[in-house]
């Protein structure tokens, strides 16, 4: 498909044409989405996205709201932290989500402003780094607990949980900034066509006729720092904690530490396999990378409140009392 192909009202307002070289400059982008399927596989994917993101938001609201209303969590850094996760799970999922269902629901691609675009790119990115950070906080927080029980109150007390959220959050959105900046300074011009559904690097450095080897590299290292090096400290933080585990005398003690972790490494797992097949390599983004890309952008925050309140004993009697009880 190419600029042609579009309505003219989608590429009128979207070029902005130079005088002086009659170089036709880009400020908006066309989002391509999924073209090869037919409308009503459009609309069945549209419809069962809309209940992913639906349930998405109301499971992690639901965590949220025990962890805000129930004295017994608010007190733990367990949950203040999985508080924190969840919240940011439902921002996550808003930065792509509601676009990428309008898109679907239309038959024209959709129009994004060079703005708007970049906007995505950064909130989009930033809050997927916050979720990295934080996972590897609350893999620290089950080592301490689990590997140092009795300095656990002191290593992790409330309020310093409270500052270790808050550095992931600010860290998280500050990862990105300079090179998002820089390659909203680069030159597009040409098509404006982007095949994906959301505004992601790939397909930005790709339509730029702008050389950015170096403004590349520098994103895609940050992105394998951001990547690998939480996933790393979780898995060394595990390895300890399942040593830890077999050395506990009681039973009953073993299956709860076991429940607690495996909830974690199965989110853990979902979340960095999904991104390490996107963002170690700067490849430009395909078919494949589509389908990836929708796994980790809406599947992955569904499965969060599901995983963490239907295998968490605490969890579902919060959500018991908070809920059901109005305590």
């Amino acid at each position: 498909m190419s600029s042609l192909d579009l309505p003219k009202h989608a590429q009128q307002g979207h070029h902005h044409v130079d005088q002086s070289n009659h170089t036709d400059v880009v400020t908006g982008f066309v989002l391509l989405g999924f073209p090869s399927l037919s409308p009503p596989f459009r609309l069945l994917l549209c419809s069962l996205l809309s209940i992913c993101y639906a349930f998405t938001l109301v499971g992690n609201l639901c965590i949220v709201w025990a962890v805000l209303w129930d004295t017994r969590l608010a007190r733990l850094p367990m949950y203040i932290l999985l508080g924190n996760f969840s919240g940011l799970e439902m921002c996550y999922v808003t930065t792509t989500a509601p676009r990428m269902l309008s898109d679907l629901a239309s038959p024209l691609p959709g129009i994004i402003s060079f703005h708007g675009c970049f906007l995505q790119f950064y909130f989009f990115f930033s809050m997927g780094t916050t979720e990295s950070f934080l996972l590897a906080a609350m893999a620290l927080d089950r080592y301490l607990a689990i590997c140092h029980p009795l300095h656990y109150p002191m290593l992790m007390s409330p309020r310093f949980c409270c500052t270790l959220a808050a550095f992931c959050w600010v860290s998280g959105f500050l990862w990105f900034l300079a090179p998002i900046a820089l390659i909203s300074q680069l030159r597009f011009c040409g098509s404006n066509l982007l095949d994906h559904f959301i505004c992601d690097p790939g397909p930005l450095l790709a339509s730029s006729c702008t050389p950015a080897l170096g403004t590349e590299m520098a994103f895609y290292s940050l992105s394998s720092v951001a990547i690998f090096g939480p996933f790393l400290f979780i898995v060394c933080s595990y390895i300890a904690v399942l040593k830890a585990v077999t050395r506990l005398p009681s039973a009953a003690g073993r299956q709860k530490a076991f429940s607690t972790c495996t909830s974690h490494m199965a989110v853990v797992g979902l979340f960095y396999g999904s991104i390490m097949v996107t963002y170690v390599a700067p490849e430009a983004s395909g078919g494949s990378n589509k389908v990836v890309t929708l796994f980790y952008a809406v599947v992955t925050p569904l499965l969060n409140p599901l995983i963490y309140s239907l295998r968490n004993k605490e969890m579902k009697d919060a959500l018991r009392r908070t809920l059901l009880q109005g305590k």
